[in-house]
């Protein structure tokens, strides 16, 4: 069985990597298009410091998380920031469109242990030695 071809809004993955950035930005909803316009010089500039770094076989590491992943990052492994560590993220054709920042979590999920000493009612009643 032969897997789905990636589409964006009509497009596919071939097209859409020859579209300039700019050109991109018109099949984005408004609020990211506004943003990949505003951030365009920033989106260029990682884009292509992230090419130069590939061709020298170097780690592509960014505090940047609130760029726009556009069709030139499919493929690349970017290591995100995430106020702790650099998470490894690998870049792919569902992600198009997001913020670097939505697949690197800052926050870990809450795991509890057991209740401590004065944590309930019924460990007041119990004596402390």
């Amino acid at each position: 069985m032969v897997g789905k071809e990636f589409l964006y809004r009509g497009k596919t993955l071939e097209e859409l990597k020859s579209l300039d950035v700019r050109e991109f930005a018109k099949l984005l909803p408004s609020g990211k298009k506004r943003s990949v316009l505003r951030q365009y010089d920033k989106i260029e500039a990682f884009v292509k410091r992230c090419k130069e770094k590939l061709d020298k076989k170097k780690k592509i590491r960014t505090h940047s998380r609130k760029i726009i992943i556009v069709p030139q990052m499919i493929g690349m492994l970017i290591f995100i920031y995430n106020g702790k560590e650099f998470m490894p993220i690998e870049i792919i054709p569902e992600m198009i469109g997001h913020n670097l920042g939505e697949f690197s979590l800052t926050r870990k999920k809450v795991e509890h242990s057991a209740p401590g000493i004065g944590a309930t009612r019924s460990s007041a009643a119990m004596s402390v030695k």
